[in-house]
């Protein structure tokens, strides 16, 4: 077992308190997540398909392009990179290759979801849910096909917009029987859901902080009061860029100039330096 792995510094960071991962939809946010002084960073799916392909969240990216803007995200940063694996992208015999694809471009472990394949975003409503017996299944093919035993295989489960949180409840204890290193409860839609979930499951536990979405706005300090190990914040810089390119985009087509809002630009040497790029040398990642 390698200590100085990246799974393994992950699963060190959860066990020392409450990690808190923004999310990357490209290498260079990924260095900014870094250079604030976040421990980890999360690579979303929602953000790959929204921000590299232009399409929603509904399982349209192959594996192979997934993998490969993940490799991109996890060997910019020193920091453990967890990915979002949607359901697998596939049936029981597609998981074991999904999971030594990621581990094989560095990320620190992924996570799967029960949901039936189209998946939709965790907090749309008509989610639906495969039986609980082949997530299990899919669960135990997962953790045989990792090489590193510190790689994490982290199980989502959206049963409670299904049943209610007591159903989810008894869905994820069979999960964590074969074998999931951390469950991740999607779209609770309360605080004292979360509560109660915490209190039920004892292995650690992953919250989803997303925008817009079912879930109230809690804090990290309240999640970690509850016990949660992981609080994932999957959109939130691709939202806010978006946003202040839009109004940029939207002042320069009237303006026909970008004086006005120079001052709200990343500098080139502050590009430069976030890429450890300095002219006239010849670049190498330090």
């Amino acid at each position: 077992m390698n200590t100085y792995s990246k799974p393994a510094i992950f699963r060190q960071l959860i066990k020392k308190g409450t990690v808190v991962m923004p999310g990357a939809f490209n290498a260079a946010t990924a260095l900014l997540i870094e250079k604030i002084g976040f421990g980890a960073v999360y690579i979303s799916g929602a953000g790959l398909s929204n921000g590299m392909a232009g399409v929603p969240d509904i399982g349209l990216l192959t594996m192979t392009e997934v993998v490969q803007q993940a490799g991109y995200i996890a060997s910019a940063v020193n920091i453990p990179a967890i990915a979002d694996a949607d359901t697998g992208f596939g049936d029981l015999p597609n998981i074991a290759r999904t999971v030594r694809a990621f581990e094989s471009v560095g990320v620190a472990g992924i996570h799967i979801e029960d949901q039936e394949f189209p998946k939709r975003c965790g907090h749309l409503p008509g989610k639906k849910v495969i039986p609980a017996q082949d997530m299990e299944e899919k669960i135990r093919i997962a953790c045989d096909a990792r090489e590193n035993p510190d790689f994490l295989i982290i199980v989502r489960t959206d049963s409670r917009a299904i049943n209610g949180l007591e159903y989810a409840i008894e869905r994820t204890n069979r999960y964590i029987k074969a074998g999931a290193d951390v469950i991740f409860p999607e779209a609770l839609e309360s605080k004292r859901e979360f509560e109660i979930f915490a209190k039920e499951i004892r292995t650690p536990l992953m919250a989803n902080m997303t925008e817009f979405g079912k879930t109230p706005y809690i804090s990290v300090r309240e999640f970690e009061e509850m016990g949660y190990s992981i609080v994932i914040f999957p959109l939130s810089a691709f939202r806010v860029a978006m946003k202040a390119m839009e109004e940029a985009l939207t002042e320069l087509k009237k303006s026909g100039t970008q004086k006005g809002f120079i001052d709200r630009m990343q500098t080139r040497e502050e590009l430069y330096k976030l890429l450890r790029y300095e002219p006239g040398k010849t670049w190498t990642k330090i």
